[in-house]
């Protein structure tokens, strides 16, 4: 799905029944939002969650969903590159085919040296040899995330020294989260000779454009993670300001949703 013929889409979901909906519309394959996980089990994003609740989250997943899914492990949750070996092995275990792994700290602080984020990302690599599964790994390069002074070319050319750095470790796609501007995505294609996925939001090319620029896969973070939440925050604002009951009115019933999870 990698092989850069055509743009993966990948919806992120953060519990098994928003998994089960994307199966349903006929998605190719499924992610998982950290944040959304997380604010799923009662914990703010950044590592919060305690990685055994993420593990019970994720195999939920995998098991309601016959499709590939990825999951989302932050910055790896391990200081060290044998403590990220080991979730990857978790991760594995409960399903999932591919990860998201960050380089930056856990809450999106600093981004680690270059050297020991590619030598996570290269234990990463060996954790899944050993388990002999072959998962993809989306190594996250969070330069476009960062508040500090740096120059765009600066920016940029950090970000190319880093990916060519994950890659060599054994990740097989770049992921330049924040990054959405299209001049700056082509030039990052050209420089780059892996997958490169962008994040889905209001601003950033559509697919069409982000095909003709060359991207081949985009996510959707937390995107539908803190829609469904506004869906409800409104809902239940209406509902304590008017005490009327229309706005509980949905396009998905019981039924349809009961249907998701029934089996034959």
């Amino acid at each position: 799905m990698h092989d850069r013929s055509a743009i993966l889409l990948l919806p992120n979901a953060w519990d098994a029944g928003s998994a089960r909906l994307f199966a349903h519309r006929g998605f190719a394959a499924i992610a998982t939002t950290s944040a959304g996980m997380a604010w799923s089990l009662g914990h703010a994003d950044g590592e919060r969650a305690p990685l055994a609740e993420v593990l019970a989250a994720i195999e939920r997943i995998t098991r309601i969903v016959d499709l590939p899914v990825t999951a989302d492990i932050e910055t790896g949750y391990g200081e060290t590159p044998a403590e990220v070996a080991a979730t990857v092995r978790a991760v594995i275990a409960a399903g999932a085919v591919g990860i998201n792994l960050e380089d930056g700290v856990p809450g999106h602080g600093a981004l680690r040296p270059c050297a020991i984020a590619a030598a996570r990302v290269r234990a990463a690599r060996a954790a899944a040899t050993e388990a002999g599964v072959p998962i993809v790994i989306n190594a996250r390069v969070d330069s476009w995330l960062q508040q500090d002074a740096a120059k765009p070319a600066e920016r940029f050319d950090d970000a190319v020294q880093r990916a060519h750095a994950y890659l060599a470790a054994g990740a097989d796609g770049i992921y330049p989260i924040g990054l959405s501007d299209g001049a700056t995505l082509a030039a990052l294609v050209q420089a780059i000779d892996a997958p490169i996925n962008v994040a889905a939001g209001p601003g950033v090319p559509d697919l069409a454009e982000l095909a003709r620029l060359g991207i081949a896969r985009v996510s959707t973070a937390t995107r539908f993670a803190a829609m469904a939440l506004a869906a409800v925050d409104h809902a239940a604002g209406v509902l304590l300001e008017s005490g009327r009951f229309d706005c509980l009115a949905s396009a998905l019933t019981y039924a349809d949703a009961q249907g998701l999870f029934e089996r034959t």
